[in-house]
């Protein structure tokens, strides 16, 4: 039986790698990712029990992330900005700024609502099948098919608006 101490050691960069898809903040999938942790050490003897342990904890990060953003969902973070450029906490710049097609794609999945977006990084970043997402969100496989349908649908009429715009010389 694997301890709670070897289970976080060995697992959890691959946690907050989830958890920052999951979120699109690194700071958010910390804080999610240590809520989570703290409460399953409590529980550990009865998840280690479990045939895949592994795949409980994502659970208890995805629905620690829906509930999160309830709680939260009014609090909007400002980042820091000198000259015009996002710096880090240690003024240094920031060398996300550099990605920007990525953070596009991540404001747009922070736009769809929670269950789409964890539909999407249960399916496209962890490689789940829609049974396997079905039994992390406790809903039925053809419910996480609909939800993964909308989210899709959703992000091509964003980004064919955004490459519109951008063609027509008006952002």
């Amino acid at each position: 039986m694997v301890t709670f101490e070897e289970y976080v050691a060995a697992r959890l960069a691959g946690l907050l790698r989830f958890a920052v898809v999951l979120t699109g903040d690194r700071d958010l999938a910390q804080d999610v990712v240590q809520e989570v942790l703290a409460r399953a050490q409590a529980r550990w003897r009865l998840i280690v029990r479990l045939d895949l342990p592994d795949r409980y904890v994502r659970r208890m990060i995805v629905n620690e992330f829906i509930s999160w953003r309830r709680r939260w969902g009014r609090v909007v973070p400002v980042g820091w900005v000198v000259d015009g450029h996002p710096v880090g906490a240690t003024g240094q710049p920031d060398t996300a700024a550099a990605h920007a097609e990525r953070d596009a794609l991540l404001a747009e999945l922070a736009r769809l609502p929670r269950r789409q977006q964890a539909v999407l990084v249960l399916r496209y970043y962890e490689g789940l099948s829609d049974v396997e997402i079905a039994e992390v969100l406790g809903c039925r496989p053809g419910t996480v098919r609909g939800y993964a349908s909308r989210a899709l649908a959703m992000l091509r009429i964003e980004l064919t608006g955004v490459d519109q715009s951008v063609a027509a010389g008006t952002r």
